[in-house]
């Protein structure tokens, strides 16, 4: 993209982490091989094969599973939890020790800049561990209910978008409060995962305590429906969602879904143009818009909205795209060529239904997984662009002339995870994010995340809270 300045690349070393050939499961304290047929992970910057990964088949999940529960009911349930919270400090400290090397393999597995996963993913990662070690010994203080126990054994599923991130979302918790794990991450973004086994083992952590098992689709329908699992956990789409929904109605299996969102950034007249500009890239770009809640959705009151795009064009002008280890570089490859088939076939049909489509100039690599930071305007609530979740970076524009309009139309949605307010008005900011119908709300910042905060949505985003002293409720029997 034309930039008045002109950046000197400024690579991360890939040396940094040594990439094994392949991977086997980890389970019981152990990296042992799977009996599924192994599939391969790629650099989606480059399509270079990384690694060998071993596949989970139901025995391989049987096996995690049992390991899971022998570690709940000789070890780790029986602790004390003031001992559990050493565990959990321990491993913090060590993503902290290891942040660069995370971060490194992150960008190659991912595809999200380095910058991205250096400053807000690993240190967030870390931050979540902190934080649940130090309720590992106070959950009977947590004002939770009467002697709160584990659930026993946790079975989590997480997404391709935040792997580390979102591992720390589902692992802190669930060891805070005395219960195991059978976590199964996404199949194109396994390795930050894996290395996260060799920390638990490094930390000492007993056996079976976590188990990582890796596979596609069928694993993770494996872990969701064994039998043995009291607790599932999961981050994705929607309709994946609704199918584990199903798989858990009628047991006695605890749920916490956190899924797909259309968030709407709600910008009055009265906010501060470039303040507000800042935000808006930073809820739509931030990780190719990868991102379950991002602000993909911009409504802009009607007497502003030239200036506004017009700030924000010129904004999205200076924005690098190109190669993840990078650090001068803002926006990384998109993570699949599943996704990227998508992104662009709704950005397509956006054009077709008559939205006006604005891209930057830009020069994608050759080689990748690339599509261009991408503005609609001219569109109408109507509009797939302003209904389906693109998860990708495509922001889809509309107006409106009153709060009231502003609030319709950003709860025209079936998806309420989040949605943003940007106006000096303090007053405005509590009467709008009172009707907003959306699990989190910012109010003149965007994509902002804190451990000691819940986060989770409403509608098709799911239900349930993760972080904070809500999300470890969802962990623990007898819990209010």
């Amino acid at each position: 993209m034309t930039n008045p300045f002109q950046y000197a690349p400024a690579p991360e070393s890939r040396s940094i982490v040594d990439v094994a050939p392949s991977h086997g499961l980890f389970v019981d304290g152990e990296f042992v091989d799977g009996t599924g047929t192994p599939f391969k992970t790629v650099n989606p910057a480059t399509e270079e094969v990384l690694s060998e990964i071993a596949c989970a088949s139901d025995a391989d999940v049987d096996r995690a599973v049992k390991a899971a529960r022998r570690a709940f009911t000789r070890t780790w349930g029986p602790m004390r939890p003031a001992d559990r919270g050493k565990y959990l400090f321990r491993i913090a400290r060590l993503l902290q020790e290891r942040a660069r090397e995370f971060a490194v393999l992150e960008s190659l597995d991912n595809g999200k800049p380095i910058r991205e996963s250096r400053d807000v993913d690993v240190p967030l990662a870390a931050a979540h561990f902190f934080y649940h070690a130090g309720w590992a010994d106070k959950l009977d203080w947590a004002g939770l209910g009467p002697g709160p126990r584990p659930l026993g054994v946790a079975g989590q599923v997480i997404p391709w978008n935040f792997p580390l991130l979102m591992l720390a979302w589902k692992v802190a918790p669930a060891l805070a409060t005395g219960n195991t794990v059978v976590l199964k991450p996404a199949e194109t973004t396994p390795l930050t995962a894996l290395l996260f086994a060799e920390v638990c083992r490094q930390a000492d952590l007993p056996p079976g305590v976590v188990n990582i098992v890796t596979g596609a689709g069928e694993t993770g329908r494996a872990v969701v429906e064994h039998a043995d699992v009291d607790k599932v956990a999961f981050t994705g789409s929607t309709e994946v969602g609704r199918s584990i929904a199903r798989a858990v109605a009628g047991t006695r299996k605890r749920l916490t879904l956190e899924l797909g969102g259309k968030a709407a950034n709600i910008v009055f007249d009265d906010a501060p143009v470039d303040q507000a500009v800042e935000g808006i890239v930073q809820g739509i770009f931030s990780n190719q818009g990868h991102v379950c809640c991002a602000g993909s959705r911009l409504l802009v009151q009607e007497n502003v909205h030239d200036e506004v795009i017009a700030s924000l064009q010129r904004r999205i002008g200076t924005l690098r795209l190109g190669d993840p280890l990078d650090k001068n570089t803002d926006i990384g490859a998109i993570n699949s060529a599943e996704q990227l088939a998508r992104i662009r076939e709704l950005v397509d049909v956006g054009e077709a239904e008559g939205a006006h489509r604005w891209q930057p100039a830009c020069e994608l690599p050759d080689r990748g997984f690339w599509f261009p930071p991408t503005v609609f305007t001219e569109v109408s609530p109507a509009h797939r662009i302003a209904r389906d979740e693109v998860f990708g970076p495509v922001l889809s524009v509309l107006t409106f002339r009153t709060p009231d309009e502003a609030v319709a139309k950003a709860n025209n949605t079936t998806y309420g995870l989040s949605a943003g307010v940007w106006t000096e008005k303090g007053s405005r900011i509590l009467a709008v994010t009172d009707r907003l119908r959306a699990g989190v709300v910012w109010a003149n910042t965007f994509n902002k995340f804190d451990p000691t905060s819940p986060f989770g949505g409403y509608k098709q985003s799911g239900y349930g809270r993760e972080g904070g002293r809500q999300g470890l409720a969802a962990y623990l029997e007898g819990a209010q």
